[in-house]
């Protein structure tokens, strides 16, 4: 997308002062894949593009009471290397596995023993990574399984970009000025109505922001 889309995508949203929404949906998603996987532990890392760090968004299990926040870079270990390249990864033994970072794992204060982890993918961006650790031992592991981690990461990826869109409106709304910040506020107003006042509202705003993009040159990024 190019930023006049970002930009666009972000203030049509009108989802301003929801983030604590949006993170209590990403905390719904790692306890719904907890409870299915019988397992431990189920947790969502988001991307800190700017910092290159990975930093924990929801944990459920062990764990949940004092990682949110933790941030490590993001090339490190096993979430790491499922971020880099986009592939989802099942490890029954992480101590054989020489990806495991066994220092960042001490550091978070529980050391899984086996873990399933998934890429969060939306639009060709990678934006986070989702973990579910210590699932019940089992003799083989099925592609079943595979696609219902796949299946929570698609969801996990949706309500982060989303997320991604609140913030960047929350921007713009809070630093912007003149005719940037006027829009923003729109989009948070219109986004009350019934959906189809709000169809026709978001398509004047994103008319009004198509015009105000050529008037005052490239807007900030996502």
């Amino acid at each position: 997308m190019t930023d006049n889309d970002d930009l666009r995508a972000a203030v049509a949203a009108g989802v301003t002062g929801s983030e604590e929404a949006f993170r209590a949906l990403l905390g719904a998603i790692v306890e719904v894949a907890r409870s299915i996987f019988g397992a431990k532990a189920s947790s969502i890392l988001l991307l800190d593009e700017e910092a290159e760090e990975l930093v924990f968004a929801a944990v459920v299990g062990e764990g949940e009471e004092t990682l949110v926040g933790m941030r490590f870079p993001a090339g490190t270990g096993i979430a790491g290397w499922v971020l880099a390249t986009r592939t989802p990864l099942v490890i029954e033994d992480v101590d054989k596995d020489p990806r495991f970072a066994s220092d960042v794992a001490e550091d978070t204060g529980y050391v899984p023993s086996g873990l399933m982890a998934a890429p969060l993918l939306f639009d060709e961006r990678a934006l986070g990574v989702l973990e579910v650790l210590d699932r019940p031992e089992r003799s083989l592991f099925s592609l079943q399984e595979m696609e219902l981690l796949g299946l929570f990461a698609n969801q996990a990826a949706i309500a982060v970009d989303l997320l991604l869109r609140a913030r960047a409106a929350e921007r713009i709304l809070d630093g912007g000025e003149g005719e940037l910040s006027v829009v923003a506020r729109l989009a948070a107003s219109v986004n009350a109505l019934e959906d189809r006042r709000r169809e026709a509202g978001l398509e004047l705003l994103l008319e009004l922001l198509r015009n105000l993009a050529e008037t005052l040159g490239a807007p900030p990024q996502l």
